[in-house]
């Protein structure tokens, strides 16, 4: 019998061999799970940038992106306004527009109506309420961002034809686009349009009022008048040939109401019927509603933005309103407040 201590050569060989082949299996086991694992990895990487990828959004070329329209109500540099800059502002005519300034410059197209020429030319033509606003006055608006300014009011004419006239070399000598007038009917009457990353935006203006200044004619200078509203008909027409969206801006209504007349709804109206997209009303210096009608928006009075009317809430209160056009069509339309404040400066409040 063997010794129980005595060593046991084959029992080692056979231990050493059955360790051997065990670490051979092991790795095997442990390579593949390894390779699969690597395996399924780089497949569910691959999915995962490839979900990344799409979901990232392509950047948008100038046609693409969205712009957005600013307009505001009535602007006067005048009187109590100018006051103000005087004695406030330095004589500088930025002045009225600093509260707001960085929101206005932000519109890719800003519009406002210009109550009044801009001159130092002229005779008083004898109104009750006569203004005339000094030619600096084109640095502050032009500081302000505005691109294209009504001059199809009652009181573009207060300093005659003179001062008219050299008012329509200031705005498009400081690259502000006067419309509403002209030096003949044609002129007046005739759309401008703006070009604004691939949005081709025509704007017109037109009067219900021509005191202080007439009708344009074939031969003589003056403004757009509604009147019976077939010329204003045609223009609309022709402004749909030659760009993608229609403005249509109307110094019309009561004074100091906050609803619409009948003539402001009907002519309002008539005008979207015929191809407008949007209409912008002025001189009641009082806020009125803003209306969704068919395709298009009406904003019957934007109130002031820049005027000495100190004696009510309402006259230092305005909208501007905001049109955002995506795929050269209107996505939405709002209005935002502004109040002025003692010095006749607006600035937001929403």
């Amino acid at each position: 019998m063997a010794n129980k201590h005595e060593f046991d050569g084959s029992g080692l060989l056979f231990f050493a061999a059955f360790s051997v082949l065990l670490v051979a299996i092991w790795q095997t086991t442990l390579f593949s799970a390894y390779s699969l694992e690597q395996l399924v990895y780089k497949e569910t990487l691959s999915q995962l940038t490839a979900q990344v990828v799409l979901a990232v959004p392509r950047k948008h070329t100038a046609d693409q992106r969205d712009i957005v329209l600013g307009f505001v109500g009535d602007i006067m540099l005048d009187r109590g306004v100018k006051n103000a800059i005087q004695n406030y502002g330095s004589g500088d005519y930025r002045f009225p527009f600093v509260k707001a300034r960085d929101e206005l410059r932000a519109y890719d197209i800003l519009f406002g109506n210009l109550e009044g020429p801009i001159s130092d030319k002229g005779k008083d033509q004898g109104s009750s309420y006569s203004f005339r606003m000094h030619p600096d006055a084109v640095e502050g608006l032009r500081d302000a961002g505005f691109d294209v300014l009504s001059v199809a009011n009652n009181h573009i004419g207060d300093w005659g034809r003179g001062a008219f006239d050299d008012t329509l070399e200031w705005l498009r000598g400081s690259n502000i686009v006067p419309v509403g007038a002209g030096l003949d009917t044609q002129e007046a009457y005739q759309s401008r349009v703006i070009s604004k990353n691939g949005v081709r935006v025509a704007y017109l203006a037109f009067s219900e009022f021509g005191t202080g200044f007439e009708e344009a004619d074939e031969d003589a200078p003056g403004i757009a008048i509604i009147g019976d509203g077939e010329k204003l008909i045609e223009s609309i027409s022709d402004a749909k040939n030659n760009a993608d969206l229609v403005v249509v801006s109307f110094h019309f209504g009561d004074e100091y109401q906050s609803e619409p007349n009948e003539f402001q709804q009907r002519i309002a109206k008539r005008v979207i019927d015929a191809g407008a997209d949007v209409v912008v009303g002025h001189h009641p210096h009082a806020i009125q509603p803003l209306e969704r009608y068919n395709n298009g928006y009406i904003a019957y009075s934007l109130g002031n933005f820049v005027f000495d009317q100190s004696f009510s809430e309402e006259t230092m209160t305005g909208a501007v309103l905001e049109i955002t056009i995506s795929n050269k069509k209107i996505k939405s339309a709002r209005y935002r407040t502004v109040r002025l404040n003692d010095y006749f400066q607006p600035a937001f409040v929403d």
